[in-house]
């Protein structure tokens, strides 16, 4: 987080002052940026959903990892495939698509390790006690196998010369997979994590489980084929704007089910949520999901989309949905599991909490500065006015946006220290997570809560 929210500050100084880089080609922004937006998917909010996937995953099932050996693999490659991305993208070696920037050496070593973490979830499953598959098991393991195939789509990977189609098809497919990196990793892998940390927090099992399937078979239906809606201004079939506009804002059926549906789980147990440092950077997150999926499906609509789209609208939008829904879970997943995977309490709950207002601030900042000043551009734009007179306007937001990025890479630095700290820090003599029983006692109590969720799962099928 720490590299990626950096990077994102550079570029934003750099949207100040052009020649801040001065000759040094490996950090102008044509680089830095790349290197933001992909540390921040593939270094930051993947591997923190993934991480607590791992944990959640054995102790839903009932059973162990199917591979330790294996898991860890996953990580080696996946560290390497990070610097393999910094690297190649700072030195100029990029497919100049969004979101599929990396070169094919890179974009194999990401599908192997997706067909890795795959293996060890689905063999997990299969040698699983427990009858009944959670609906945070069913989120992971497709945002694992949808994301593994539509990465190779959307990076056409049997191309290694360019990565790419021609013309019109290209970006069909480049948007096809370009939403979906969202829409198929980022947000079933973070509704994954508020399924099992949100019961877990109010200590009390999930509103519905009838619901939670609705929501997660919604979610794959719908979203799959709104990434057009990035492409109604430009020659693509009008039967395929159609699908796509209809379907994001139909997008409103699957949040507001999940939605509902964590929301009356924690109906009356926001005390225990906000006294649970993890379960406050979760619950916060589907607020934030709420928001962000409103403003998609508004975005989509071809009249509002005339004065939105390709400007700073769209940058606030994508940093709601990234930094605030998916970075907030995944902060709040890191928080809430690593005391108990590492055995010894959070360090400090204080740099915990002023790192969740910095991110807060951050990002609620963001979408204030970011929004207007798309407003500005796309009115502006839309009124026949050139670049260079609506530049000098929007100059004050680009000067906010980097002090706002300057807060949140303060916070992702005290974030690091803390989580440091808790792992290599002195041991506790007996391990006390935020007022729960001990590490041993803390293990019988996931298995009773695992087990009080099946259990209420079953007599809503049996109902």
């Amino acid at each position: 987080m720490m590299m990626a929210t950096f990077m994102g500050l550079l570029g934003a100084t750099e949207l100040i002052a052009p020649d801040l880089s001065g000759n040094l080609s490996w950090i102008v922004f044509g680089r830095v940026r790349p290197i933001h937006v992909n540390l921040v998917l593939f270094g930051f909010v993947t591997p923190g959903l993934l991480g607590a996937a791992f944990y959640f995953l054995p102790r839903l099932l009932d059973t162990d990892l199917y591979s330790e050996g294996l898991g860890r693999v996953s990580v080696i490659v996946w560290n390497l495939i990070l610097v393999c991305i910094v690297l190649s993208l700072a030195a100029g070696y990029s497919q100049g698509r969004e979101y599929a920037e990396m070169i094919w050496p890179v974009d194999m070593l990401i599908v192997i390790v997706f067909t890795l973490i795959f293996f060890n979830f689905i063999m997990t499953v299969a040698q699983r006690r427990e009858p009944l598959l959670y609906v945070s098991v069913w989120y992971a393991c497709a945002a694992i196998v949808l994301t593994g195939l539509t990465y190779c789509l959307g990076n056409v990977i049997w191309r290694p010369d360019s990565g790419a189609l021609v013309g019109i098809p290209d970006a069909i497919l480049l948007w096809f997979y370009g939403h979906n990196i969202f829409g198929l990793l980022l947000t079933p892998l973070s509704l994954g994590v508020a399924y099992y940390v949100i019961p877990r927090v109010c200590r009390s099992p999930l509103y519905s489980h009838t619901l939670s399937l609705v929501g997660f078979w919604s979610l794959i239906l719908v979203y799959t084929h709104i990434g057009t809606h990035h492409l109604l201004q430009v020659p693509v079939p009008t039967w395929l704007k159609v699908i796509a506009t209809v379907d994001s804002v139909g997008m409103v059926i699957p949040v507001m089910v999940v939605l509902i549906n964590l929301w009356y789980t924690a109906k009356g147990r926001l005390g225990e949520i906000h006294a649970d440092i993890g379960g406050k950077f979760v619950f916060t997150g589907t607020i934030l999901y709420f928001f962000v999926s409103i403003q998609g499906s508004m975005m989509a609509l071809p009249q509002v989309q005339r004065i939105t789209h390709f400007n700073n609208w769209v940058i606030a939008h994508s940093h709601v949905g990234v930094l605030g829904f998916a970075g907030m879970i995944a902060l709040g997943g890191i928080y809430y599991i690593l005391p108990r995977a590492v055995g010894k309490p959070l360090y400090s709950r204080y740099l915990a909490d002023f790192q969740y207002w910095l991110v807060l601030i951050g990002v609620v900042g963001f979408t204030v500065v970011l929004t207007i000043a798309g407003l500005i551009q796309g009115n502006a734009w839309f009124n026949g006015e050139t670049i260079y007179r609506v530049l000098p306007e929007i100059h004050m937001y680009y000067i906010v946006r980097a002090s706002l990025g300057l807060i949140i890479f303060v916070a992702a630095v005290l974030g690091f220290y803390n989580i440091v700290r808790t792992i290599f820090g002195r041991p506790a003599e007996t391990v006390v997570v935020e007022g729960s029983p001990t590490r041993e006692l803390l293990a019988g109590s996931e298995s009773g809560l695992a087990h009080q969720e099946s259990g209420l799962a079953h007599q809503e099928v049996a109902s």
